[in-house]
């Protein structure tokens, strides 16, 4: 049997789903650019920092959608409108400063008021109120308890109602005005003003147990230590007469720039050079000398004995006796101060204190 093998015509076409694959027609391009992860990031970072500050900031986070009610249809809320974008060029919008932490709060106006103000009126504002004394006095009074509230004893801070009864003991009627001036003997190692150098105030002698036995008149109490301040000052190694007041017209006569009240010392003193004290420099005393570079003013100078001298001075500069004795040639071993204007030291023992007597003055 003879086998046929049948020439393939090259012009026939192939049968249908018989055509031979092409190649896929691929146009010539430049090779493309491989970017790294770094490079990608940088380039995500400035094209963030290109965009306004002001749309970074209206930029709020995506809205939640409205729960769905189980037993219910679905809420209606219109979707919200996205804001339109602002042109490159337009200024950044300024947000508004967080508020800070250290910052008072405002009560509102319709706020409740506060629990000490529900609870009623300071005392001692209501008595200056009603014109029964100054804020200070009541103070004083309440301090003394001289001041009851509806029968009871008042405490300093207290606050009343509108209906309280305020009694008043006849013992602060009858000193209202009296402000009290306390003249002390004060001994060495105390400072007339504030404490200082771990040395103690010379007002803190000023106490009950502490009062001259032969002072009588005033009775004391502890309002009388209120605002007590020195008139004057004695150093810590001086001795002698220190004034303590609540006057403030007698503070100021007695250390005013325009006092002319004497104040008399006695001062033992020895010599640091060859041979006595000079009449000429006992006058260099009496005046001529200047401390600070500031002229002192007159005084009295004179003996009061061999080894003392007796001092008159109309003024008061830190430790002026004790400089002006080393201009001189002396040195001063003991001060004592015994007389202010007309009031003098006398028989009041070291340590102890009286009160000013009514019949007394400084002028």
């Amino acid at each position: 049997m003879t086998t046929l093998k049948l020439k393939k015509d090259p012009a026939a076409k192939p049968a249908r789903g018989q055509e031979p694959r092409r190649a896929p027609l691929r146009g010539v391009a430049a090779p493309r650019k491989q970017v790294t992860l770094a490079q990608a990031q940088a380039e995500r970072a400035s094209r963030r920092d290109e965009r306004a500050p002001g749309e970074r900031q209206r930029a709020a986070p995506p809205q939640r959608a409205a729960p769905t009610r189980r037993d219910g249809p679905p809420s209606q809320s219109p979707p919200s409108r996205p804001a339109p974008p602002r042109p490159r060029d337009a200024p950044p919008l300024r947000s508004k400063p967080p508020a800070r932490r250290d910052a008072p709060l405002r009560p509102a106006a319709n706020a409740a008021p506060s629990a000490a103000a529900a609870e009623g009126e300071r005392l001692s504002k209501r008595m200056t109120a009603m014109g029964l004394a100054s804020r200070r006095e009541a103070d004083d009074w309440i301090a003394a308890g001289w001041v009851r509230v509806d029968g009871r004893l008042a405490v300093l801070g207290q606050r009343i109602g509108p209906e309280a009864r305020i009694d008043i003991d006849q013992r602060a009627r009858t000193e209202q005005a009296q402000r009290v001036t306390i003249l002390l003997n004060k001994p060495i190692g105390y400072v007339s003003g504030q404490a200082e150098d771990g040395h103690q105030p010379a007002v803190l002698l000023v106490k009950a147990e502490t009062r001259w036995a032969e002072d009588r008149g005033i009775a004391f109490h502890g309002g009388h230590l209120r605002h007590l301040a020195p008139a004057g000052r004695l150093d810590i190694d001086s001795v002698g007469l220190l004034v303590l007041t609540q006057d403030g017209r007698i503070a100021k006569a007695l250390i005013g720039e325009d006092s002319r009240i004497e104040k008399e010392y006695l001062v033992r003193v020895q010599r640091t050079q060859p041979g006595p004290l000079s009449e000429r420099e006992l006058a260099l005393l009496e005046h001529g000398l200047a401390l600070d570079e500031q002229p002192l003013k007159p005084a009295k100078v004179s003996w009061a004995n061999e080894d003392q001298l007796r001092f008159v001075l109309r003024e008061g500069k830190k430790r002026q006796i004790r400089r002006m004795c080393e201009l001189v040639g002396l040195e001063v071993l003991g001060l004592k101060r015994v007389r202010i204007g007309s009031v003098v030291l006398g028989k009041l023992p070291v340590g102890q204190w009286r009160y000013l007597r009514s019949d007394e003055s400084f002028i």
